[in-house]
């Protein structure tokens, strides 16, 4: 892979991104999530998108703490980062985390920063679409994959199709899960329940969403949230089942199936 420009990168040069790409704090500083963030900017290069990441200037979209309650922690992070995303003239932003996605489609407009902004599986599928991204074959053609509607992709934002436009590209056998689309059930952490201690009940949310998992039989998890993807790798080692069920964010899905032009 290429190294990867800042925009400050492009604004030295003279040039201007055709997008950034918000990589985020999970996506940034989270092992697991680290492999997507590459895995789409390889994606990224291998269609010759010009894309631009913050670097070290990024800060968090306060998503966290607008959901823990705290809306003055949230609006101080929100206009720093509208701040910056004015000053470089960002139109137009691509994310592989549906908080980050939320956040800055749905929240920031108020506080002055209206921009495009774009799930990653969203344009994924667009540059499937446009003939700029080719899958061949690939590790997946057959194999059955069910696929987890994140809250804040699905429910919160309607986007249901692009995921699995992608996974049929795949040529797999997509499974859906017996609770899906507009009932879907939360992998549990959301409304910032991945910082806090669970609170007194039967059983897990993640556990539960994970017995959905293993009734439909996939051998690969197909998800689109650095959030999802920790609760349900957490969710198949409670069942011991890491080594069965393979859970791959879809751009990972995708770079596998991809040649390098």
């Amino acid at each position: 892979m290429n190294p990867i420009k800042t925009i400050q990168d492009y604004m030295n040069a003279g040039e201007t991104p055709e997008i950034l790409f918000w990589v985020g704090c999970a996506g940034s500083f989270d092992e697991r999530a680290q492999r997507v963030s590459k895995a789409f900017a390889s994606i990224l290069q291998k269609a010759g998108i010009k894309f631009a990441i913050l670097g070290t200037e990024e800060g968090c979209t306060g998503d966290p703490a607008k959901r823990a309650g705290n809306e003055f922690l949230f609006q101080m992070q929100a206009m720093q980062n509208i701040e910056l995303l004015n000053g470089y003239g960002v139109k137009k932003m691509v994310t592989a985390c549906p908080h980050c996605y939320n956040t800055l489609k749905n929240e920031y407009p108020s506080l002055g920063g209206n921009y495009e902004v774009i799930h990653h599986t969203q344009f994924i599928n667009q540059l499937l679409e446009e003939g700029r991204l080719a899958i061949e074959g690939g590790p997946f053609k057959g194999k059955k994959i069910t696929y987890h509607d994140s809250c804040y992709l699905g429910r919160a934002n309607g986007v249901y199709e692009a995921p699995r436009m992608v996974i049929e590209r795949l040529d797999a056998d997509l499974v859906e899960l017996k609770r899906c689309r507009t009932n879907g059930l939360c992998c549990g952490a959301g409304g910032a329940q991945m910082f806090k201690e669970a609170e007194s009940g039967k059983k897990e949310v993640n556990v539960e969403r994970t017995e959905d998992v293993l009734e439909s039989g996939a051998a690969v998890l197909a998800v689109n949230c650095p959030f999802c993807m920790t609760m349900l790798r957490d969710g198949t080692k409670h069942f011991e089942k890491e080594n069965e069920i393979q859970v791959l964010d879809i751009a990972e899905l995708v770079d596998q199936s991809t040649a390098n032009p």
